[in-house]
């Protein structure tokens, strides 16, 4: 599924493995975050066989316009969780609303991992 909005200018439509790997540059420059992990073990394993996509780890649902986000990822050893996860929601919520010009309607951060 996509998202598609018409201005001006025409009609624009945005995939969702777009706005996934636009998720996955954003996430990955937030402190505290070392890595995006799929949520799933068959995900780990097929992802074993193919190149890896900055899309990994990261799940996009659009609903009627709005989009939701479920991010899987591995922070840093000794940071706060609550606050960077805190921190990564605000960040992705931010700068895909600023690339789709849509709502964000809820970012879900899982913590699968610590790594020193």
């Amino acid at each position: 599924m996509s998202v598609k909005t018409s201005n001006a200018y025409g009609n624009i439509t945005i995939s969702n493995e777009a706005i996934a790997i636009v998720t996955g540059y954003i996430a990955r420059d937030c402190y505290g975050v070392v890595d995006l992990v799929n949520n799933k073990l068959t995900d780990s394993f097929s992802g074993l066989f193919k190149k890896q996509t900055l899309s990994k780890g990261i799940k996009i649902l659009t609903v009627n316009n709005r989009i939701y986000v479920d991010l899987y990822v591995i922070l840093k050893y000794g940071v706060s969780i609550g606050a960077v996860a805190d921190s990564l929601k605000k960040s992705v919520k931010y700068g895909l609303e600023q690339f789709t010009g849509m709502i964000i309607d809820s970012v879900n951060v899982n913590v699968v991992g610590v790594r020193v």
